[in-house]
């Protein structure tokens, strides 16, 4: 994990405000949905990825590495190694 120095305040309503530079450099728009995991002591925001990396199918998705992949890309990424 890299620090990025930068330091934000939660409001009243429990939100905070994403940086510009961090929302530019990691592709996040408005409007984009985001996941939050928790992992021990951490809050990890995630940009929603919904379907497979590789070929956008949104059926039979597993967790590959912390990516969303189909069954079938799975099967392929298998047999190529």
């Amino acid at each position: 994990m890299k620090s990025t120095g930068m330091v934000r305040k939660v409001d009243e309503l429990g939100r905070i405000v994403l940086p510009a530079e961090i929302r530019q450099n990691l592709g996040i728009d408005v409007r984009d949905s985001m996941e939050i995991y928790t992992e021990e002591d951490r809050i990890i925001l995630q940009k929603y990825h919904p379907a497979c990396i590789f070929c956008n199918n949104a059926d039979r998705i597993v967790y590959f590495n912390n990516k969303r992949i189909c069954t079938e890309c799975l099967e392929r990424l298998k047999t190529q190694f």
